[in-house]
């Protein structure tokens, strides 16, 4: 996947909140796009570990989080701090569409 310029990233903004009004409706809306485009499960590596990223999920404090396990052990991750694979995931442009509406 290549880096996606602003006006792509903008145009993909547009397309997942194209109903929304406010931040919580846009926030949805990008979740949305997440969850079905994102290609999951992968493997990718936090702070040295290896985890699998089995799904995504909207956290109680609005943020966007990976659910993230290594064997027994699970853990919600801020989709913005997790470290992508290369080569990264199918849909994983939908993160950068979310990092941007974001900033």
């Amino acid at each position: 996947m290549g880096v996606l310029g602003r006006a792509e990233l903008e145009a993909m903004i547009d397309e997942a909140t194209v109903d929304a009004y406010g931040e919580d409706e846009q926030l949805t809306g990008l979740f949305t796009m997440i969850e079905e485009n994102l290609a999951v499960p992968f493997s990718t590596t936090v702070l040295g570990v290896e985890v699998t990223v089995r799904g995504i999920d909207l956290a109680q404090d609005g943020r966007i989080v990976a659910l993230c396990s290594r064997g027994p052990a699970r853990q919600k991750i801020g989709i913005l701090d997790l470290p992508m694979p290369t080569p990264a995931p199918e849909g994983s442009e939908w993160i950068e569409a979310y990092r941007h509406w974001a900033a």
